[in-house]
């Protein structure tokens, strides 16, 4: 008949847990906010870190896994002439794979002398830098025109004294509005302001130069000093190819003068970036998780102590220490598993918000929201772990005199 006493079910162990959740509600919304926002935390953090990644693939793909470099190695014998014959833009578009090409160079500081929006003496300087550019370079690195056009093959062919403009240069400048065709001074020289380009998304620094027309800057100030270069633009998949065909496709005869850059491996790249993110965030999840398990950990610990005559009377009626010791255990792990819902539920929507705010697409592993109920499931047992031991070291006698 003891034993009989003694026995305990699954269901009798829920339905105890349950209500002795529900005696205290306040403190119980109070516990599951923490294990809410830790779980929460958690989910969203790993959401986040898999949206991102995808963002940096999908960038790191379309960039940089489609630009290929071209650098001209000086001749021994300064006789030879330059590396990157004229039409160097037109041979190098009509490789199957290529979208644009460029070369340019920046201009020797000594030869062009001060770049100022007025041409007067003392008049201070907007710019340091003239870089002079082919139109395929400017079609390369993908401008935002923020007001006018790019200069095209005309102004090349015809060395037309043109510019492009970055905006904050043009502000520097004091050329704001092309409807009067301003014009910008180059130690002294005019040049007409075509365009002026808000954003590139290659080649940023190209937003602090003044950009001329390659040939132009050939007539007005010879050869240049530092040795040109030529940035590719190719279709997905074609920049370790059209990298292999360039030298010969700029000069067959001699290819030796041009070292070819072409992009790393991106699944590489890629894997590494979103392995350390995922070890960073993941490890801050823990710590979100950590938070809301000693908070479980806390309660548990403050109701055994509360409910001291309660045990003692349970335990005169014939219960046993791991009986006891289950029923605050069940409690733990019955507030960690509804924390974890919650909580998914909410990391969810964090992704999810967070993505349509910066126009990504949202990626979330299933075993990520799968595995949150578990792992709170998991930080419930374990907080109430040494409180239900504790529990369960109750004597009844002791209990019943409080």
């Amino acid at each position: 008949m003891t034993a009989d006493r003694s026995r305990i079910r699954v269901a009798d162990l829920l339905a105890e847990a349950l209500a002795g959740i529900l005696q205290r509600p306040g403190r119980t919304v109070l516990t599951l906010l923490g294990t809410v926002l830790g779980v929460g935390a958690f989910v969203a953090v790993l959401g986040l870190t898999a949206s991102a990644t995808g963002q940096i693939s999908q960038r790191f793909t379309e960039l940089a896994a489609t630009e290929v470099t071209v650098e001209e190695i000086p001749a021994a014998d300064s006789s030879t002439g330059p590396a990157f014959p004229a039409d160097a833009d037109q041979r190098i578009e009509q490789l199957n794979g290529v979208r644009n090409a460029g070369v340019y160079w920046t201009v020797d500081a000594n030869k062009a002398g001060p770049v100022t929006g007025v041409p007067l003496p003392g008049a201070p300087t907007g710019a340091q830098s003239v870089l002079a550019a082919s139109p395929g370079l400017l079609r390369a690195i993908r401008p935002t025109v923020r007001e006018g056009r790019l200069f095209d093959e005309g102004h090349e062919r015809s060395g037309d004294h043109v510019v492009v403009l970055g905006g904050a240069v043009a502000a520097r400048l004091g050329v704001t509005q092309l409807a009067h065709r301003p014009a910008v001074f180059i130690d002294g020289t005019a040049f007409t302001v075509v365009g002026i380009i808000a954003d590139v998304q290659r080649r940023p620094e190209s937003l602090l130069d003044v950009i001329v027309p390659s040939h132009t800057a050939s007539v007005l100030w010879g050869t240049p000093k530092q040795p040109p270069k030529m940035l590719i633009e190719t279709r997905l998949g074609a920049a370790r190819v059209i990298g292999s065909q360039a030298a010969l496709a700029l000069r067959a005869e001699a290819p030796e003068r041009f070292r070819v850059q072409t992009p790393p491996d991106p699944r590489a790249l890629r894997d590494g970036v979103g392995t350390d993110l995922a070890a960073l965030f993941l490890a801050l999840a823990g710590v979100c998780l950590a938070i809301g398990a000693v908070g479980i950990a806390n309660t548990t610990l403050v109701a055994v102590m509360e409910r001291s005559p309660e045990i003692g009377l349970r335990r005169a009626l014939g219960a046993r220490p791991r009986h006891i010791a289950a029923q605050f255990l069940s409690e733990s792990a019955l507030l960690g598993t509804v924390g974890g819902l919650l909580g998914a539920g909410l990391g969810t929507a964090v992704v999810v918000l967070a993505a349509i705010s910066r126009e990504w697409t949202p990626v979330m592993a299933p075993w990520t929201v799968a595995g949150a109920p578990l792992a709170g499931l998991t930080a419930g047992l374990l907080a109430g772990l040494y409180p239900a031991l504790r529990a369960a070291r109750v004597e009844p006698v002791e209990a019943l005199r409080r």
